[in-house]
């Protein structure tokens, strides 16, 4: 018997992705315009949807494998991300980052096989070390309270027998360039990427083996013995389907109620001089994330393929459970931005920013991820909790493992976590929300 799903909304995404807007132009992949049948169709080209095509790639034999993307690649959320590939603990909800030991230490061995998983393609796909860079990452104090959260968390991950490095103001300036920071967490297991090249370069790694069709959104789905997909264009018949749509598995009818649509903003700067980037100094590429999770982070990345020394800034957060924002929700963030990057970089004044933009994040409410087989044969790789580089790397190769019944120790503590928890009903929820992320960014102070 046919079930059929009409997809409520197609994908909308505010403002440039700015880590694609900076890179040379993409190679392009062709709409679906004829009908054609495949044994696997991925629906979504993020890093989710990346992972999952090249991991049956691997499993699938000869299988045909299509991979469908709404927009272009690059262009959605994976093109807005902020680029760290975080092994350790990174709770958006706790004040530290930091959750239960025995959850964390899950959380870093899953964290690490995704991280694994996508330095095998940047080894095989040839991506230079400033598309994917194994430097680790620092997390950055400028208050007291700041300087607290730091040691707490250091605390946890000796107690985890983690790695970690402190460092006073002096050789946060030496890395840095800038006077900021009074004292700063050095871990060495994070990598950092440039979002939108790593994943214009793993879809060119893959396209021998998987079909890639851009702006080729799924408007509707005949699932059944052999599933059908709609597209503006053209049809697809296949036996399996996996959803790495992130938040927009809502629109497929699935999790309802159970997910969280936050946006949150970045500005980046133009190309700096010559002179200004000897004025900055420090080192050439870094990452800096908030010792409060509400606070600013900050990327400063050297030229890659032309594309210039920038710095980028990142904060503020909405809920917004229609999955879209509009221009204004830009406009309303640009003097947070300005004053973050002012307050960080005032050997810089006078630097504009050149490209702004919302990214998508989605979330649960018990921060776990929308995973599973949730028809015959139709797979999710949802959720990924404001971490999609490394959270949805894991949920693509871990859907595509279960698709084909691989079993491994990892896919079972995958499989093995709670389902999305149900929220609180409208206008509660969204009130309450936005009020308490304001509320946590006023407490977050100076180091927002």
């Amino acid at each position: 018997m046919t079930r059929t799903i009409n997809v409520s909304r197609i994908p909308k995404d505010t403002g440039p992705a700015g880590w694609n807007c900076i890179l040379p132009p993409a190679k392009h992949y062709p709409q679906l315009k004829e009908d054609i049948r495949a044994d696997w169709v991925v629906v979504g080209g993020g890093f989710a949807g990346i992972a999952a095509a090249r991991r049956l790639s691997q499993l699938a034999g000869n299988d045909r494998i299509v991979l469908l993307e709404a927009s272009r690649l690059a262009e959605g959320p994976a093109g807005r991300n902020s680029g760290f590939m975080i092994d350790l603990p990174h709770d958006l909800n706790s004040e530290t980052y930091a959750g239960a030991a025995d959850a964390d230490v899950q959380q870093i061995r899953l964290n690490r096989a995704a991280i694994d998983f996508a330095r095998r393609m940047a080894e095989e796909f040839a991506m230079p070390e400033r598309v994917f860079d194994p430097c680790g990452k620092l997390t950055g104090a400028a208050s007291l309270k700041g300087e607290h959260h730091i040691d707490s968390y250091a605390n946890h991950l000796a107690s985890l027998g983690e790695q970690y490095q402190l460092l006073g103001a002096a050789e946060m300036k030496a890395r840095t360039g800038i006077d900021f920071y009074r004292k700063g967490l050095y871990t060495p297991g994070a990598v950092m990427i440039q979002p939108a090249a790593f994943i214009r370069m793993a879809a060119e790694g893959i396209d021998e083996r998987v079909s890639i069709y851009e702006q080729s959104p799924v408007l509707a789905m005949d699932l059944g013995d052999e599933h059908v997909l709609h597209t503006p264009k053209a049809r697809i018949r296949a036996r399996n389907v996996i959803l790495a749509v992130n938040g927009h598995i809502q629109s497929f009818g699935f999790f309802p109620r159970r997910l969280l649509h936050v946006f949150t903003y970045a500005s980046m700067t133009r190309a700096l001089s010559p002179e200004e980037v000897a004025r900055l100094g420090g080192d050439p590429d870094w990452g800096v994330l908030p010792a409060d999770p509400m606070g600013t982070t900050v990327r400063r990345v050297s030229s890659l393929m032309g594309s210039g020394d920038r710095v980028t800034v990142r904060n503020r957060f909405t809920l917004n459970q229609s999955m879209e924002i509009s221009e204004r929700h830009i406009r309303d963030v640009v003097r947070a931005h300005d004053k973050a990057f002012a307050a960080r970089f005032p050997m810089l004044e006078g630097v504009p920013m050149e490209h702004r933009w919302g990214g998508r994040l989605c979330l649960s409410w018990n921060s776990v991820p929308a995973f599973g087989e949730l028809e015959q044969r139709v797979f999710s790789a949802a959720c990924q909790n404001g971490l999609g580089t490394v959270k949805g790397t894991l949920s693509g190769m871990m859907a595509a493992e279960l698709a084909m019944g691989q079993r491994s120790s990892l896919l079972d503590e995958f499989v093995g976590c709670d389902s999305p928890r149900q929220l609180p009903p409208e206008p509660f929820l969204s009130v309450g929300a936005n009020l308490t992320m304001r509320w946590k960014e006023w407490l977050a102070g100076i180091e927002l």
